[in-house]
C-alpha cells in the first residue's frame, strides 16, 4: 500500500523534494498524521462582489471570509477510513485571524479508478473537486483543480464556469529555513482573481495509532458519489 498521492502521481512522486515526499506519504500505509503550523503572510480577496459568497461558504468551513497579514495557521493532514470504507485524509486549515479563527476544510479521497484525486470541502462535503497533481522541476507540487460538483440529495451537478473557480496550490520546501512554503490562488474564468493566501509553516509527525482523529476533525456529512 502506498499514499493516495504516491497512487495518483506514480513515478512523478519520487521527482518531488525528499521533505514533501514525506509530507505527501501521510495515508494510513505510513500511519502517520502531519500537522502544519505556521504564519500566512497575506489572505487576500479579490473584488467587493466575492464577500457574499466567501461569507456564505464560511458557514460550512468552505473558504476564508476575511483578508489578513501575518496570521497564525494551522493545517491538519490524518488519514482515516470514512463511512463508506475508503481512505481520506484530511486537509484542515484554521486561521486565527482577530476576533474568532476561521476554518477552511477538505477531505481528501482516491477516486475509484485512481487517476486523480477527490477533494470534499466544508462540513457537508456538498461540493467536491478534482484535484490534479504534478511535481515541477525545482521539487515544488503544483495542485491544479478540474471539475467541481454540487451534491445535495438527490441533486448532482457541474458547477457551472461562470460561478465557479479554478484553484491552484503550489507547495515547496525552503533548505534554508527548514519551512515549507505555501501559495493558493483562486480565480473565476470570467472575473479574475477570487481569493488567496501565501504563508510558510514547519511540519511535524505522529503515529496515528497513538493519536486517532481528534473530535471535530471529521465533517458532519460524508458524500459517497465520487
Amino acid at each position: 500500500m502506498t499514499s493516495i498521492f504516491r497512487t495518483v502521481m506514480g513515478p512523478d512522486f519520487d521527482r518531488l523534494h525528499p521533505q514533501l515526499r514525506r509530507r505527501f506519504s501521510v495515508g494510513l500505509a505510513s500511519g502517520e498524521a502531519c500537522t502544519g503550523r505556521g504564519v500566512m503572510n497575506r489572505i487576500w480577496h479579490g473584488g467587493a462582489f466575492v464577500k457574499p459568497f466567501l461569507a456564505l461558504g464560511t458557514t460550512r468551513n468552505i473558504l476564508v471570509p476575511r483578508t489578513g497579514r501575518d496570521v497564525p495557521f494551522t493545517i491538519e493532514n490524518v488519514p482515516y477510513t470514512d463511512t463508506f470504507g475508503r481512505e481520506t485524509v484530511s486537509f484542515v486549515r484554521t486561521f486565527r485571524l482577530p476576533g474568532r479563527p476561521r476554518r477552511f476544510d477538505a477531505q481528501m479521497v482516491l477516486s475509484p479508478k485512481g487517476d486523480r484525486v477527490l477533494d470534499y470541502l466544508g462540513t457537508h462535503q456538498h461540493l467536491a473537486s478534482e484535484l490534479h497533481f504534478a511535481a515541477e522541476p525545482d521539487g515544488s507540487l503544483l495542485i491544479r483543480s478540474g471539475e467541481h460538483r454540487f451534491r445535495e440529495g438527490v441533486v448532482d451537478v457541474r458547477v457551472p464556469e461562470l460561478v465557479g473557480a479554478t484553484a491552484e496550490v503550489r507547495e515547496s520546501y525552503d533548505d534554508t529555513t527548514g519551512r515549507f512554503r505555501i501559495q493558493v490562488r483562486v480565480v473565476n474564468r470570467y472575473f479574475g482573481p477570487l481569493f488567496g493566501y501565501e504563508g510558510t509553516f514547519e511540519a511535524t509527525y505522529t503515529d496515528i495509532r497513538g493519536c486517532g482523529v481528534r473530535p471535530g476533525l471529521r465533517p458532519v456529512r460524508e458524500e459517497s458519489r465520487a
